[in-house]
């Protein structure tokens, strides 16, 4: 067991610089969006006089623009041969813009901020993946995405308490923040995006690559460009995430199960300290045991977790629930990107293979919450949890009969 232990150490020990330094940013980053997102709903709707609608607007929208950009943001890279110049101008582009937060005076304004800010999103998300993947050799590309993973949402767990930090600290009434206080703590937000770009401009190396357009000029944005079993992965995504609402509906699960309101802050950091560690381990395993395994599996435990939530109608239960619903993303999140390096072999188009990625997750992503939300009003709470755990059940079984990995490790 020590030796196991030993060895799993070493092999993160093992990662490249770029995978280490990307990681890093991706944390900085993280804990920057999540010292403003946590205040942002309070902020618009008592400060601003922002309706739930409003507040809807502004999310669709800055999600929908990030997930539409990163199929383009992948397909440049690979066209002009650079993956580190998109990194960094995405990752601008949120330090530019979050510090307007501190200056808004109308919804429509943080609109526009937000919108911005996704923007950077969209621009960095594939080339930074296909510079992971590029970093590290296939048998090693789980723990790399899996260590990258972790650092993301080590981010979401250092935010909200840096959030509340600051709120104590900075705010003259910490029960109803003023505007004032609210713009200080969103200039403080931008400190960490700054220190990433450092690292980005100082740790993040890309080999050269012959200048201009080079050979990289025949590569075209169409599906077309790759094979039935990297098409057919992009479909079985699809089904999975249409069973992938919004984690709201969880929260509010939870809240109806018995958890006070004011535990739920908490509830969602022990849900990104789960995914921390279930992304490491995920990683690993993934490079021992097999991609395809690992997100079979997670999906499954996605799908026992929602039969779970259909059920819960105590507070431990839903204590329980969220750590299990963090293993889901532990096997799933970075084994997918992983898994898309190994059925993708020409590192050239690995930037637009990531873009049809997130394009795939995108389309059904906003009309999973619609559908969960109708069932939820229309056929109940148990019926929406159980058709969405039946939904994702399908989709783990089309996984295990549809693709066949030519590169994976195992």
């Amino acid at each position: 067991m020590l030796n196991r232990l030993k060895n799993f150490v070493s092999r993160y020990r093992g990662l490249s610089g770029n995978v280490l330094a990307l990681s890093l940013v991706s944390l900085l980053n993280d804990t920057s969006s999540e010292i403003i997102y946590p205040l942002l709903p309070t902020f618009l709707a008592l400060t601003l006089g922002a309706s739930p609608f409003a507040i809807g607007v502004i999310e669709g929208v800055a999600e929908a623009i990030a997930s539409f950009l990163k199929l383009f943001s992948g397909y440049f890279s690979d066209r002009f041969n650079t993956r580190k110049l998109p990194v960094f101008l995405g990752y601008s582009l949120a330090g530019i813009v979050r510090p307007l937060l501190a200056f808004v005076t109308t919804w429509q304004q943080v609109l526009f901020v937000r919108s911005t800010d996704r923007v950077g999103k969209g621009i960095r998300g594939a080339p930074r993946d296909a510079l992971i993947a590029a970093s590290v050799e296939p048998e090693r590309r789980g723990i790399a995405f899996g260590f990258n993973r972790a650092a993301d949402h080590l981010g979401a767990v250092f935010g909200p308490i840096c959030a509340s930090v600051l709120i104590y600290f900075l705010a003259e009434n910490t029960i109803e923040p003023s505007a004032r206080d609210y713009s200080r703590v969103f200039l403080f937000a931008s400190i960490p995006v700054a220190i990433g770009l450092f690292v980005i401009a100082f740790f993040v190396h890309e080999e050269p690559k012959p200048s201009g357009l080079s050979s990289n000029n025949q590569i075209r944005l169409s599906l077309g460009e790759f094979d039935g079993n990297f098409k057919r992965l992009l479909g079985v995504i699809a089904l999975f995430t249409l069973s992938n609402s919004t984690d709201a509906f969880l929260l509010l699960r939870a809240e109806q199960a018995g958890i006070a309101v004011a535990w739920l802050p908490i509830l969602w950091m022990l849900l990104h300290l789960s995914k921390v560690v279930f992304s490491l381990a995920g990683g690993h395993l993934s490079d021992t045991l097999g991609r395809k395994t690992m997100i079979v599996s997670g999906w499954i435990v996605y799908a026992l977790v929602y039969a779970g939530f259909a059920f819960v109608n105590a507070p431990w239960q839903a204590w329980a629930l969220f750590i299990v619903y963090g293993a889901y993303f532990g096997l799933t999140e970075g084994v997918e990107k992983a898994f898309v390096a190994d059925l993708v072999d020409d590192p050239d188009k690995r930037g637009t293979a990531y873009g049809f990625y997130n394009l795939a997750i995108s389309v059904t992503v906003f009309p999973a919450s619609l559908i969960f939300g109708g069932l939820w009003t229309w056929l109940g709470t148990e019926a929406a949890f159980l058709i969405s755990a039946s939904i994702s059940i399908a989709a783990a079984f089309m996984l295990m009969i549809s693709i066949r990995p030519h590169s994976e490790v195992r």
